[in-house]
């Protein structure tokens, strides 16, 4: 779509908007900006088409909204990889020799294809503020300094360039905000959990897992913290649960009777149990019963 037939659908959409046609209307007008314009930094300031549409992401309209915010984020995710090809472009063409010293011109280099450098430095330190990237791509504070908390967890010990983090770092950020239905109390919670679980220096994989495409955005943002563990904490936790069980199977002298709990084997209610913390101390005890009449043991927690 050019710059001429893209001035028109913004104008379309303007209109839409202030007439305030059917909200189909301004749907349709939206998708085919989403699915037909090839964003350049250029064209959306000379057609403004980035500002109407940002304007429609508080659309009282929830699926105007979501639309919006779909559209904002794939033409900035395009913009950014735009600007990085050409300053890598730039780079490779700097750096090539013109003119020997004998005054004979040596042939140029072929052109190589724009390479995006591996970061440099302490990674262990890295923060979208050191790596001096803008995190501000929805234009709402807590949409933006959410997508600061992700590039932060996933540049963590990572040597993937910034251009690389930021936009896995809006994917995961868009993936909770459309799981979640917004910025919702479940929506921070989870993007703050999965930043503690990205930091842990055990955690390698699964940093290296999100931003490989391994694991994908959606699926990520709806991992259980069982789930997310490395490898290293789960073997912990295994461990930790057999000690644990191992002191709780200790002979007690009595034993607590209730009619409360049902055998699964003989249906009767005369069951005995004891409790014992077999995990971690934030996580619920385990009870263990068993039938007083046919002897079945089980335990839950």
């Amino acid at each position: 779509m050019d710059q001429r037939e893209l001035t028109s659908r913004v104008s379309a959409l303007q209109k839409a908007i202030n007439d305030k046609e059917p909200a189909a209307n301004v749907i349709t007008i939206m998708e085919t900006l989403k699915r037909d314009v090839n964003a350049t930094e250029e064209l959306l300031r000379a057609t403004k088409a980035g500002m109407v549409v940002a304007k429609q992401r508080g659309n009282a309209n929830k699926e105007i909204a979501k639309l919006a915010t779909e559209i904002v984020t794939k033409w900035k995710k395009t913009v950014e990889v735009e600007k990085e090809k050409r300053k890598a472009k730039q780079m490779a063409s700097g750096s090539s020799p013109a003119v020997r010293s004998t005054g004979t011109s040596s042939p140029a280099p072929a052109p190589s294809a724009p390479v995006t450098k591996a970061f440099k430095g302490d990674s262990s330190k890295r923060r979208w503020e050191t790596d001096k990237v803008d995190t501000k791509r929805t234009g709402l504070p807590t949409r933006d300094a959410c997508i600061g908390l992700m590039y932060n967890g996933l540049a963590f010990k990572c040597e993937e360039p910034p251009t690389h983090v930021i936009i896995k770092a809006m994917a995961v950020e868009q993936a909770a905000f459309d799981h979640f239905g917004g910025e919702t109390k479940e929506y921070k919670e989870k993007l703050r959990s999965l930043f503690q679980n990205l930091k842990q220096v055990s955690n390698t994989q699964l940093r290296k897992r999100v931003m490989s495409g391994d694991i994908d955005p959606a699926r990520f943002v709806v991992m259980t913290h069982e789930e997310l563990k490395s490898e290293e904490m789960k073997k912990k936790d295994d461990a930790l649960e057999l000690e644990n069980m191992k002191k709780a199977q200790v002979p007690m002298a009595e034993k607590s009777i209730s009619d409360a709990l049902t055998c699964g084997k003989c249906g009767q209610k005369k069951v005995s149990y004891s409790q014992a913390q077999t995990r971690s101390a934030d996580e619920p005890m385990t009870t263990f019963c068993e039938c007083q009449v046919c002897g079945h043991r089980w335990k839950f927690s």
